[in-house]
């Protein structure tokens, strides 16, 4: 949208994944009180992508547009993190049969991004959806699966590895993996601070991202409680400040270095659930691979050579593990009440309106549809809210309703 050359574009991949190896090294070994000190890898939000296309959109200049975009990302982390403290407590509104609906959605919501990885790279490409394509997919689901049930120990928790490479490996001789970006890489490259220029505070931009700002905060508080129920660690209030001011401080420096607004990624909860790694050091040490490919452009084009029909495979079985935990902590949820039935019914529906239905936002504000665009947003939103009035309100108080995720684990040990 910006016309960037393709060098440019190198740089400017580098550059994303030198800070969001920062990010996650502030998220996972924590300065002071910043940094959720779990299993998190943070990366570029994706929530960013239509406000910053309008953005650009809008610029007379298109020279103009990335400085722009990169002052409003520093104003929204800033603002982000003197609001962090504030946004946690709501984590008192979390018990299981919201958290439980969350996790849920999480995976939900990431299934159509697995599916769409396993039709192809491009929806306008002649293969996007063929057999080939397909079948790739499905060989590195069934490789993963079989790595699954018939290994033991190490091979066992790095079957998804394990299944990345196979099915890169089996792609070759159908001409799906290129090594093409590999060989005209370079080898060295540092993210030279406002390389695109000095960054530009834009009203308009800085309104936009502060939007993207909530509904990713919004999306990190449900990922780090969903996390935290994984790793049997649930996150408390201090947790979730930690983690936020570790997203919302990397999200404002990430613009010295080019990058964007940066957010735990709930990717990494389902490898987290398939692996059972639950050590944050490991973690980190992935983040540290991702400033070493920010560094080595040569490296970074590695990412590319895994095609994206075996992304897909790999995906069905992670995305799907997070949606499987979220059910599991629905289990403990107490389904047998009518009410918290209700809650998760009408949370969940809520939550797949913009998967299932991805134009039914059309006639709102853009402003209004960054946020109703995430369903794991309103489905949050909606099962905190539906919580509160059948669970809370009036007559209805229900214990097991409302408290915490901490007070409810803590009462069953």
């Amino acid at each position: 949208a910006i016309g960037l050359t393709g060098s440019e574009l190198t740089f400017l991949t580098g550059a994303g994944l030198f800070t969001a190896g920062l990010a996650t090294f502030l998220q996972t070994l924590g300065i002071w009180k910043i940094g959720a000190r779990l299993p998190f890898v943070n990366g570029v939000t994706f929530a960013g992508v239509a406000p910053m296309t309008a953005v650009v959109a809008s610029t007379k200049d298109k020279s103009d547009a990335l400085p722009i975009i990169f002052g409003a990302v520093i104003v929204a982390g800033l603002l982000g993190f003197i609001a962090a403290p504030f946004f946690s407590k709501a984590v008192r509104f979390f018990p299981p049969v919201v958290t439980g609906t969350v996790i849920t959605l999480i995976g939900v919501s990431l299934l159509p991004v697995a599916f769409g990885w396993a039709q192809g790279p491009a929806p306008t490409a002649d293969d996007y959806g063929s057999t080939t394509n397909l079948g790739l997919a499905a060989a590195t689901l069934l490789i993963v699966l079989v790595l699954r049930r018939f290994t033991r120990g190490f091979v066992k928790q790095i079957a998804v590895l394990l299944g990345l490479i196979a099915g890169t490996l089996l792609a070759i001789p159908f001409g799906a993996t290129d090594f093409g970006p590999v060989t005209h890489a370079a080898v060295i490259g540092f993210p030279t601070p406002f390389h695109f220029g000095a960054p530009q505070f834009q009203l308009a931009a800085i309104l936009s991202l502060c939007v993207v700002m909530v509904v990713s905060m919004t999306e990190s508080t449900a990922d780090m409680l969903a996390l935290g129920e994984i790793v049997e660690r649930p996150a408390d209030e201090r947790t979730i400040a930690a983690g936020l001011r570790a997203d919302t401080l990397g999200s404002a420096l990430s613009p010295l270095f080019n990058g964007f607004m940066c957010s735990a990624f709930a990717q990494n909860i389902g490898l987290v659930a398939m692996t059972r790694i639950r050590s944050r050091y490991v973690v980190a040490t992935g983040g540290g691979f991702l400033v070493l490919m920010g560094l080595c452009p040569m490296a970074a084009s590695l990412i590319a050579v895994v095609p994206r029909p075996v992304l897909g495979g790999a995906g069905v079985v992670l995305f799907g593990s997070v949606a499987a935990s979220g059910i599991q902590t629905l289990v403990k949820a107490g389904l047998d009440k009518d009410n918290n039935v209700l809650i998760v019914a009408v949370s969940l529906a809520v939550g797949m309106i913009p998967i299932t239905a991805p134009d039914f936002y059309h006639a709102f504000p853009q402003t209004a549809k960054i946020v109703l665009d995430s369903g794991i947003s309103t489905g949050c939103v909606a099962a905190v809210l539906l919580n509160l009035v059948f669970n809370h309100l009036g007559s209805n108080h229900d214990v097991q309703g409302v408290v915490p995720p901490m007070v409810h684990a803590v009462s069953h040990e």
